[in-house]
């Protein structure tokens, strides 16, 4: 476990997987991370490359030959990751390709992730590298889950996210299998607004892809704090939670999961990016508190 901390927050972050794992408030002791209850969802913030969700059957054919890669990815819960550098206000870590991520996604890849701690800010930047001779196709994204409700006394229904634009858009519904349907349906209960309650995600996520909004913030009805999450670099967004669960996570993501009538192809896979030989991609997002008396 490595921490930073500043005048504002203190920030953990694991090196199994490179996952955060708490997001503290020093001035008002609040901790917005969830804590991973293992009776619930057994996960702070995974990080997800080099897919998003479900692939169908569970692999991909590329070049005429199938691979089988695990939901979400290799990244989370990856023990070979390593700690490539600290400082006094950011933790850099890394993973790179071996003998056996090459038997389940056949690119010869570098992940990179840095924290860097801000002010009220935390900024998680991704840095990915080709090292190999073609093309490489992946997706990247953020899983990061928020205690909700944070004080005593509230309930989740007090809870709702705010977009910093209107919305027109609808959630693509998932099917039983984890892929995306062809069908959406409504969430905005107004043109900025999405209420939370217990019922929300009995069907799974909602799943965007076509926002107005690059930044969206949890908010209560009763109290004047805010956990805001800006994603100018990720088109693509999810919001999920267990059903009744005290927390709500706030998906960016560059890529899905694969739909249900996906012909299993990798290059013809939705959102990839297509990163060319020795070349690098970088995509951040940012995770900010703001408190009562800000």
């Amino acid at each position: 476990m490595y921490t930073l901390k500043n005048n504002t927050l203190q920030i953990s972050v694991k090196q199994l997987g490179a996952e955060l794992c708490s997001i503290k408030s020093l001035k008002t002791n609040i901790e917005y991370v969830w804590n991973a209850d293992p009776d619930v969802w057994a996960s702070h913030a995974p990080n997800l490359f080099p897919i998003i969700g479900c692939l169908k059957d569970d692999g991909f054919i590329y070049q005429g030959k199938e691979y089988n890669c695990p939901k979400h990815g290799f990244v989370r819960n990856n023990k070979n990751i390593s700690l490539l550098e600290k400082t006094e206000n950011s933790l850099k870590f890394g993973l790179k390709y071996n003998e056996e991520t090459l038997k389940i996604y056949p690119f010869k890849f570098e992940f990179q992730i840095n924290y860097l701690l801000k002010g009220n800010a935390l900024k998680i930047s991704h840095h990915i590298i080709n090292h190999g001779d073609e093309d490489m196709l992946f997706s990247l994204g953020g899983h990061p889950g928020f205690n909700c409700p944070i004080h005593e006394g509230e309930n989740y229904s007090d809870y709702y996210l705010e977009f910093e634009k209107d919305e027109s858009s609808e959630s693509w519904k998932i099917e039983k299998d984890g892929l995306i349907g062809t069908t959406t349906k409504t969430v905005f209960d107004k043109p900025n607004r999405i209420l939370l309650h217990k019922n929300l995600f009995n069907e799974d996520a909602l799943i965007f892809k076509d926002l107005n909004s690059s930044r969206v913030s949890l908010k209560s009805k009763k109290s004047k704090q805010a956990l805001i999450v800006e994603f100018k670099d990720f088109p693509y967004l999810g919001i999920w939670a267990k059903p009744n669960a005290k927390y709500v996570c706030i998906e960016p993501w560059i890529g899905i999961a694969d739909s249900s009538d996906t012909d299993r192809n990798f290059e013809n896979k939705e959102g990839l990016i297509r990163l060319q030989s020795k070349k690098s991609f970088n995509a951040s997002y940012t995770i900010s508190v703001k408190e009562n008396d800000e």
